[in-house]
């Protein structure tokens, strides 16, 4: 009950940031072409330094080798995701199906899992869960690119190898959360402390990252439809599966590792794996021609649910690992 409640508070504040984006849509405070900016410095200058800032650290060959477990981790997790996603959904129309699947595979572990991460963790916690977004990045612009793009109605092979040209010339595999992970682990690595005029700045800009990322969260949410999701049956068996299935199952599996793996490690992979739809979703979906207002539906619904879900789920976690 105890970690039940101190996750619980972790959320509700973080949803508290939430609803004040939402607020600002409400009110007319903001604009979309404000927001996007907002979401632009977050992912451009705020991310990165959020990755250098917790790098830098003391060096620790234990905690290397434990990065190297999260990233193994984070693998097989997609691997398997991936895997029952695309026996599940089988069927359905083509505009519906790829979103369904990258629904259920791909968590928001950026926006919503690393500032929870650091809520409950700390920087530790922020220090691997980065491992689950690098991850997440390159299933997403392989498979998941693979999946929008209609490769599987468009000619097997000859798609999948298009798919994976356009990943490689894809500006996202050199992203800014993949160059903050390079410098931040040749800093770590090669023992490097940035000197305090350099420090000071990129810490004060990483200490952006919850609160912008939960306004712009909540602000999208404002202005939300919610009624395909509703009307689509396969969506609930989507949403549980991101919600509910995917992080159990991912629990599960770390459970007998428990002695071997850092817990710190183990607890971020579930928080990551416990967040609700990736955001980026609804991005390839408006991208490719998908069904938009399916994807941003479950980005919505599951973002509102996840209210409810993270909290045991998280506190299971805590209390068995």
């Amino acid at each position: 009950m105890e970690n039940f409640l101190a996750v619980s508070s972790q959320v509700w504040i973080l949803f508290m940031l939430v609803a004040a984006g939402a607020a600002c849509r409400l009110a007319r405070l903001a604009d979309d072409a404000a927001v996007k900016g907002m979401v632009n410095i977050l992912v451009v200058l705020v991310t990165p330094s959020l990755i250098i800032d917790v790098f830098q650290r003391p060096f620790d060959g234990a905690m290397l080798r434990q990065l190297a477990a999260a990233f193994a981790v984070s693998t097989v997790a997609h691997c398997v995701a991936i895997a029952a996603a695309s026996a599940l959904f089988r069927g359905g129309d083509s505009p519906r199906r790829p979103v369904l699947r990258l629904s259920a595979v791909f968590s928001n572990a950026g926006f919503m899992g690393i500032p929870l991460e650091y809520a409950i963790l700390g920087e530790r916690g922020v220090f691997f869960g980065i491992v689950y977004v690098v991850v997440f990045n390159v299933a997403m612009w392989s498979w998941g690119l693979w999946q929008m793009n209609g490769a599987e109605s468009d000619g097997g092979v000859s798609a999948t190898r298009r798919s994976a040209l356009a990943a490689l010339r894809s500006p996202f595999l050199l992203n800014p959360g993949t160059v903050g992970l390079a410098i931040g682990m040749g800093l770590f690595v090669s023992r490097t402390t940035l000197p305090q005029m350099l420090a000071q700045p990129v810490a004060m800009m990483a200490a952006l990252n919850t609160p912008m990322a939960m306004l712009a969260i909540g602000y999208y949410l404002a202005g939300a439809n919610l009624r395909g999701v509703a009307r689509t049956k396969a969506a609930y068996a989507a949403a549980g599966m991101r919600l509910v299935a995917f992080p159990l199952t991912m629990l599960a599996a770390l459970y007998p590792l428990r002695h071997w793996l850092d817990r710190d490690m183990m607890l971020s992979m579930v928080v990551a794996a416990s967040a609700p739809v990736a955001a980026m979703v609804a991005i390839f979906a408006a991208k490719f021609g998908r069904d938009v207002d399916l994807s941003v539906g479950l980005v919505s619904a599951t973002t509102l649910l996840s209210i409810v879900t993270m909290p045991p789920i998280i506190a299971l976690a805590m209390s068995v690992l």
